[in-house]
């Protein structure tokens, strides 16, 4: 895929305290791909994520979007600059109505783009609208997960980073979070997805980058991995 350069990270070097977490990581996602990054429990992938948006602050390294160096800023400047994050934990207003989510997650893109609506969501993820006067709650986990997907989205990211989405989900619902994520990428969307769950992003990913004790050990296309049982075996455990 020869799509427009969306975030390239350079050389990333992350520490907790004197802990070293992350070692050079290196890799970029194009507009238009689905970028599989995974890797066993503990291999560094959320702290990969954190670090793209200035949670976990690199004491090396950058991050540029779309060409525009965004490592150093606060994490809200860097979704203003066009990142949406979905966090492991989800993080919804659970005191909230599912529609004062969406609301709430709402602003234009960085360009001012306005392509997710209420209305939009609602075609797109049809299972939210008969609950959007529910309090988010009382929402079972798989609808949780739906719903922080589509409260990011209504910020209009360029890049949309998600964090282990199938953890934790009955069978049926990672099904349909595939599903959904399957058809964010036929509708062009650039997704980062951090998972240990191989088999989730086989279908969906169009790209895949393994990362093993902080370091990164692979990078290539889905296809790529899918003929490579070696590389499966040695850092997926499959």
């Amino acid at each position: 895929m020869n799509g427009k350069l969306i975030i390239e990270v350079e050389d990333l070097d992350v520490y907790y305290g004197t802990s070293q977490i992350l070692f050079g990581v290196e890799f970029s996602v194009r507009q238009g791909e689905t970028m599989a990054l995974l890797g066993r429990n503990g291999a560094g992938k959320s702290t990969t994520m954190k670090a793209i948006m200035g949670l976990a602050p690199p004491r090396r390294g950058k991050v540029s979007l779309r060409g525009k160096l965004i490592s150093g800023l606060k994490p809200h400047r860097i979704a203003r600059a066009g990142l949406g994050f979905v966090p492991e934990d989800r993080q919804i207003f659970s005191e909230h109505t599912v529609e004062d989510n969406l609301l709430i997650g709402g602003k234009k893109g960085p360009e001012g783009q306005d392509d997710w609506t209420i209305k939009r969501i609602y075609q797109v993820f049809p299972l939210l609208e008969p609950l959007r006067h529910r309090i988010a709650g009382r929402l079972s986990g798989g609808e949780q997960q739906m719903l922080a997907i589509a409260r990011t989205l209504m910020g209009n990211p360029a890049l949309l980073l998600l964090d282990e989405p199938s953890e934790g989900l009955a069978p049926i619902i990672v099904q349909r979070i595939s599903a959904l994520l399957k058809q964010l990428r036929g509708i062009g969307a650039t997704i980062l997805i951090a998972e240990q769950n191989m088999h989730f992003c086989l279908g969906l990913a169009s790209h895949a980058t393994l990362i093993d004790k902080g370091q990164i050990v692979y990078s290539h296309t889905i296809e790529d991995l899918k003929a490579n049982d070696d590389i499966r075996r040695r850092y997926l455990a499959l």
